[in-house]
């Protein structure tokens, strides 16, 4: 089983670290590949940040179809492309953010996300609407902190993180995190022993998931909206005189 790892943004650290969490529950068989493009902002923190890192994520997707990759991560908490990648994708495409919701539902009747910036709340808040999980989702919180920040200091990272894990379990009664950045995986265990609140890290969650749908034999559907995109020509142009 081949699984690409795609990190939509050009920080190569951050695709190192959502590496090692990846491979930390890979199986023994599974063969993990990650990859960042080049030309993407070098974080994805808003819309246009997502429209940007898009194209550039789509064609790694492209690279993988022709080299016989089985199923593929966007390791990305805002789930950018991902309608548009499971068009250009054989097999299953997994965001991280709808993986780690779909988690959280089965372990845990109400949920909190904790993000980075207060502009991503409302973001997240959609795709949880979207995902199914709008009544399960107590509140998205944030620790106002830029992603490529995160790794700057993970001590700082870490303690504002416990500090927000335990707000979320005493105000929002809240009975599971979510990390909603890949930024944060690392910390995964560490914000576990020291919270005793189950923390479920998108990264990880969305590896074993695309092992079990791959495992069990499942492909994207092409019947309806994620059929492979329709080839298209411009009509060809015809010159008119000034007669008409």
């Amino acid at each position: 089983m081949r699984i690409l790892l795609i990190n939509p943004n050009s920080t190569r650290s951050m695709t190192e670290q959502a590496h090692r969490s990846a491979e930390r529950v890979a199986a023994t068989d599974t063969q993990l590949e990650s990859i960042n493009p080049t030309s993407s902002p070098a974080s994805i923190e808003g819309h246009a940040d997502e429209a940007m890192a898009v194209p550039a994520m789509l064609a790694e997707i492209r690279k993988g179809e022709a080299r016989g990759i089985d199923a593929y991560v966007i390791a990305c908490f805002d789930d950018p492309g991902l309608g548009a990648a499971r068009e250009i994708a054989r097999g299953p495409v997994i965001g991280i953010c709808q993986a780690a919701v779909q988690v959280a539902m089965n372990i845990a009747t109400r949920f909190t996300i904790i993000t980075t910036l207060p502009r991503s709340v409302p973001i997240i808040e959609d795709l949880a609407e979207a995902y199914g999980a709008g009544h399960r989702c107590r509140k998205v919180r944030s620790v106002d902190m830029p992603v490529l920040a995160l790794e700057e200091d993970l001590e700082h990272t870490e303690e504002m993180l416990v500090q927000e894990i335990l707000k979320a379990r005493q105000e929002d009664g809240a009975e599971a995190i979510i990390l909603g950045c890949a930024g944060m995986s690392e910390l995964c265990d560490r914000l576990k022993a020291r919270t005793g609140m189950p923390v479920i890290d998108g990264v990880t969650a969305a590896v074993k998931l695309a092992e079990a749908l791959v495992g069990g034999g499942y492909a994207t559907s092409k019947v309806g909206a994620y059929d492979y995109p329709r080839t298209k020509e411009a009509p060809a142009c015809r010159l008119v005189d000034a007669a008409g």
